[in-house]
């Protein structure tokens, strides 16, 4: 019998522990990370002894994720994220030319300047978010840090209040038809504002601390953003209902189709993102404390769910209600897709035969014909 065989050492019998000590290694806490509170601060910071794998000398510890070959996550993140902020700065300029050289002058169309402006700020905010993805993937300083508890909630506020606002649109409620649409966009947008600058002011001006907040006390500032993406997500699911058994006879099959469809991609994009939330906040709030993650783990949640949901915002509102806009079979009389005036089979109103333009009264047509 051999010295391997006698000593079960060979490579063989190392197989099959490969996976546990692999498994073992990422379980370690680091010594750092092991007297982390669920507590951020980002006075806490340690500066690395030597620059990362793929970073140069002289740069600053923060910004490694952006370049650390062994951290890919940063680099991923980024390069979709900044792919996605490119798309939204194109479409952004292609419907501003648009807008300014192809559908001048814009008040001959009634809604559609307002539809025009409603979309310019949903890109805004959805380029922000997929822009806002550098927070996150650099780390968190003093600096950072107020950009992120700002401009986390108040993009996504924005993006939300206008989803919300196209599906009120589609049902022909008063409060979103026309330029009431954009107007209700930014009061809805508004709110989320307020309440991110009270907690900047309150926390870092009145109280004098650094920007220190645990996961749960950053999910709670995102409240009113939830029940944006809640109401958002019934609305459109009430507007894609409706479409689904909503029948006229003074408007045809095209526009129904197209406002089906419009209605079921705002419904699947307002599901995507709800989907999305759920995730990262389970897993900042509960699932990264309970398998030992935190801190390592709380920044590329963060980075991955604004990338993806950045990518869900243009590929499932913004692309489809640019190309709606730029159709010119969407462009009738009555302006953009709505249901203002439309009529149920099973709503009740009886119609006249002097109504109807084919009419004609037996006694009228035969009166001295005999």
């Amino acid at each position: 019998m051999s010295r391997d065989t006698q000593t079960g050492m060979g490579p063989c019998a190392l197989l099959p522990q490969i996976p546990f000590l692999l498994l073992s290694l990422l379980l370690v806490p680091h010594p750092i990370a092991s007297q982390t509170t669920d507590t951020t601060d980002p006075t806490n910071n340690v500066t690395a002894p030597s620059p990362a794998p793929g970073c140069g000398a002289g740069l600053d510890p923060v910004y490694s994720h952006l370049c650390d070959l062994q951290a890919v996550w940063g680099v991923v993140v980024e390069a979709v994220a900044s792919l996605g902020f490119l798309v939204a700065a194109g479409l952004f300029l292609g419907l501003v030319a648009w807008a300014m050289w192809t559908c001048i002058p814009l008040r001959r169309r009634r809604g559609v300047g307002a539809a025009v402006t409603t979309l310019l700020l949903f890109l805004v905010g959805a380029g922000g978010v997929l822009g806002l993805t550098f927070a996150t993937v650099i780390r968190l300083t003093p600096q950072t840090c107020p950009t992120r508890v700002f401009l986390f909630g108040v993009l996504f506020a924005l993006c939300f209040s206008a989803l919300l606002s196209r599906a009120l649109a589609l049902l022909g409620f008063a409060v979103a038809r026309g330029w009431s649409e954009p107007v209700a966009v930014l009061g809805l947008w508004a709110v989320q504002v307020v309440i991110a600058t009270e907690w900047l002011i309150v926390v870092l001006v009145r109280d004098g601390l650094p920007c220190a907040y645990s996961q749960a006390e950053f999910a709670m500032l995102l409240i009113y953003v939830l029940v944006l993406l809640a109401a958002a997500l019934l609305v459109s699911l009430w507007s894609l209902c409706r479409t689904c058994g909503t029948y006229s006879y003074s408007y045809g099959g095209p526009g129904q189709g197209r406002a089906r469809l419009q209605a079921s991609l705002l419904f699947l994009t307002a599901l995507l993102s709800a989907g999305i939330w759920v995730v990262w906040i389970a897993l900042l709030t509960r699932g990264n404390p309970e398998m030992g993650r935190r801190p390592q783990w709380d920044d590329p949640v963060l980075s991955v769910a604004l990338a993806a949901n950045g990518w869900v915002l243009l590929l499932g509102h913004a692309l489809p209600q640019l190309c709606f806009l730029c159709r010119g079979e969407s462009w009738m009389k009555e302006g953009p897709l709505d249901f203002a005036g439309w009529a149920s089979p099973t709503s009740g109103i009886t119609t006249l035969g002097r109504d109807n333009g084919t009419f004609q009264s037996d006694t009228q047509d035969k009166r001295g014909k005999w």
